[in-house]
């Protein structure tokens, strides 16, 4: 069992019930997927950068991740119908908890400038997302390996919350969030 689905399990949900008021465990929010994409859209250029995309997404996630094709064609962009623009992955269960807990305690520390988390970017369904601008603060990712500096998207989904459960969960977590 990873770290933090024991720290879930143990510490998290008790504390959850005490400050919302549930009265069963099945009703505390609880993280469902992650999702971990990079749009390359550079790729119509270079080929190359949608392999080297993957293989750093694989490394980072430990999952083989999907390449996405644009849907319809647009013309001002040089995008045709079916061409690849991007690569994602979707984290459940033990992988995810792995994942988060070396987002929060290793990847997040190596940003550049780091002031905290937005706590503006919840989507209204207790879904928070955020964006790293390069793929180097994982330390699976060798900076002289490193051919393009690519960013990349993070989207956790919890089930059951509204913003602010969902926000005191990730606090819980130990998610960094700045104070506004």
């Amino acid at each position: 069992m990873s770290r933090l689905l024991e720290k879930y399990t143990t510490e998290i949900v008790p504390q959850m019930k005490e400050r919302f008021g549930y009265k069963n465990v099945h009703q505390v929010p609880r993280l469902d997927k992650i999702t971990v994409s990079m749009g390359i859209g550079k790729a119509i250029e270079n080929n190359r950068r949608i392999e080297t995309a993957t293989k750093d997404l694989a490394a980072i996630t430990g999952q083989r991740p999907v390449v996405t094709r644009a849907r319809k064609s647009i013309a001002n962009f040089k995008v045709r119908d079916g061409m690849s623009v991007g690569a994602k992955v979707t984290l459940r269960g033990p992988r995810m908890y792995e994942f988060l807990d070396r987002l929060i305690s290793i990847a997040i520390p190596r940003v550049r400038d780091f002031r905290g988390m937005s706590p503006r970017a919840f989507d209204g369904s207790g879904n928070y997302s955020m964006g790293l601008t390069e793929q180097m603060v994982f330390p699976e990712i060798s900076v002289d390996d490193v051919e393009f500096i690519q960013g990349l998207n993070v989207t956790m989904t919890i089930d059951r919350s509204s913003d602010e459960e969902s926000k005191a969960l990730l606090e819980l977590f130990g998610f960094p969030f700045r104070n506004v």
